[in-house]
C-alpha cells in the first residue's frame, strides 16, 4: 500500500499558475488598450482565454491598477474565466506588479508564467513550449530573431552596432520555477533594479534563461497601429 501511494504521489499532476501583468498606465495608445475591443472582444480577455483554454494551467491571477480592479475582476463571470482565481493591486514597477502576482500563486503552484495582458495573440503551442522548458531548466522565455539592425545610442548619436545573430526578441510568457522566480523578483524590488522583464530578474541573480520559439504573431498592443495587425492576424487564423 506504502509503494502504490508514493506512485500516486509521484503521478500526480504538477499545479502551474499564469500571472497576467494589467498594471501599465497605456501612455502610447493614449486610452486604457486592454479593455478596446479586439475582434468585439477586449484585448485583456482574449489574452485571458489563452491561458484558460491551455491545458497545463491551472490557475490564472491577474495583476492590474487599483482603479481598476473591480471593472477587470468582473470580468471573470462575464466572459466565463473560471481559472481566474485573483485579482490583485500591482506596484509601482514591473518587478513590484510581477511579484504581487507571483505571491499570490497557490501554495501548490510549481511552475509561474509571466505575461503582458497586452500580448492576446499567444498560442497555446507558445504556452507549453514555454512551461515545458521551465520543467526542465528552470525558466524559460519565447524569442524570435531580430530582423533589424540594432544600433545603440549615445547622446543621439549612432555609435555601435551590436552583432545582430546574437540577439533576438523576448517574448512572454517567461515561466519559472516559483522558488526561483519569487527569489529573483524580491532581490530585484529590494535592490530596486530598473528592469523591464521577468526574465532580467532572474539573470540578475546569475541564472540563465533558457529560449524556446516565439511567434512574429505573438505581438504586443503598444499603438492603435497594433489593434489593425492583430485583427488581421485574428482574421488569418479564422477567429474574426
Amino acid at each position: 500500500m506504502a509503494f502504490y501511494g508514493k506512485l500516486k504521489k509521484k503521478l500526480k499532476k504538477p499545479f502551474h499558475t499564469a500571472v497576467i501583468v494589467a498594471a501599465g498606465s497605456s501612455e502610447r495608445m493614449g486610452r486604457d488598450k486592454l479593455l478596446l475591443p479586439l475582434g468585439g472582444v477586449p484585448v485583456l480577455v482574449r489574452t485571458l482565454r489563452a491561458f484558460e483554454s491551455s491545458g497545463c494551467v491551472d490557475e490564472i491571477i491577474v495583476v492590474t491598477r487599483e482603479d481598476r480592479l473591480e471593472e477587470i475582476a468582473a470580468l471573470r463571470d462575464k466572459y466565463v474565466i473560471r481559472k481566474m482565481t485573483k485579482v490583485v493591486i500591482g506596484g509601482d514597477t514591473r518587478m513590484g506588479s510581477s511579484l504581487a502576482g507571483v505571491f499570490a500563486a497557490d501554495k501548490r503552484a510549481t511552475l509561474i508564467g509571466i505575461h503582458d495582458a497586452a500580448r492576446p495573440l499567444v498560442t497555446p503551442e507558445i504556452i507549453e513550449a514555454a512551461y515545458a522548458m521551465a520543467e526542465k531548466r528552470q525558466a524559460a522565455a519565447p524569442v524570435i530573431p531580430l530582423k533589424d539592425t540594432v544600433k545603440e545610442l549615445e547622446n543621439d548619436a549612432l555609435y555601435r552596432t551590436p552583432a545582430r545573430d546574437g540577439l533576438a526578441a523576448v517574448q512572454t510568457p517567461q515561466v519559472f520555477h516559483a522558488d526561483l522566480i519569487r527569489a529573483a523578483l524580491t532581490n530585484a524590488v529590494e535592490q530596486k533594479l530598473e528592469l523591464t522583464d521577468d526574465c532580467a530578474a532572474v539573470e540578475a541573480i546569475g541564472l540563465p534563461v533558457a529560449a524556446v520559439d516565439g511567434s512574429e504573431e505573438n505581438i504586443k498592443i503598444t499603438t492603435p497601429l497594433d489593434i489593425t495587425l492583430a485583427e488581421e492576424i485574428l482574421r488569418r487564423r479564422g477567429q474574426l
